[in-house]
């Protein structure tokens, strides 16, 4: 069993709050996006702030090619890598370090992309009805009750472009994941213990040829 899980979520979905709840039932690592800007700042040396702000500014030429970024050697490029970029594919590199140790749950950064290549992880999408999804807002995120479906359709629009602009993929098509949850019908404990269960059980390719 490879207890190394991405997921991606739509804002209200509790997405967040399963990750942490799967990471204590896994016995593994938690990282969301202040977790990975700490380490990626750690490991690079860069500040916080830059690191934070860096998604904004990169370039959609470099953002496109992300795979290969990856693997960007800008000794031998000869076509050295602006400070934006540099800042941008710190936060990566942390993501895909992570991976390669073999356990963690990991949430957003388009995690499931990075690690694309690790065999074994299982990529998640969590989603919601919208009537939940502006409750859970309110009660839960404490937004305003009258800008709310304005703030969720905001965050939503965020985390699209984000994932489409760096990975080239589309956000939240299914065929992108091992398994999508509607938290809607389960508790964040039961979604929780359905993601646990999957990579308890999964099966992989090879193990079925």
């Amino acid at each position: 069993m490879k207890k190394l899980v991405t997921i991606s979520r739509e804002y209200g979905s509790g997405g967040r709050t399963i990750g942490k709840i799967l990471a204590q039932k896994l016995e593994v690592p938690f990282y969301d996006k202040e977790e990975l800007i700490d380490l990626a700042a750690e490991r690079s040396g860069f500040s916080k702030e830059l690191l934070a702000g860096a998604e904004l500014k990169a370039k959609n030429s470099f953002a496109y090619n992300l795979s290969s970024a990856l693997s960007f050697n800008e000794a031998t490029s000869g076509s050295p890598l602006s400070v934006n970029e540099k800042l941008f594919l710190a936060t990566f590199q942390t993501i895909r370090e992570i991976g390669e140790k073999g356990e963690a749950v990991i949430v957003g950064r388009c995690a499931d992309y990075v690690l694309r290549e690790i065999a074994g992880v299982t990529n998640v999408f969590i989603y919601a009805d919208q009537e939940d999804r502006l409750r859970r807002a309110v009660e839960s995120y404490g937004e305003n009750p009258d800008d709310v479906k304005e703030i969720v359709a905001t965050y939503d629009k965020a985390r699209q472009n984000y994932y489409n602009y760096h990975t080239g993929q589309k956000w939240g098509e299914f065929k992108n994941y091992n398994l999508a949850i509607n938290s809607s019908y389960i508790t964040e404990e039961e979604a929780a213990n359905l993601i646990a269960d999957y990579v308890q059980h999964r099966r992989y390719k090879d193990e079925q040829r």
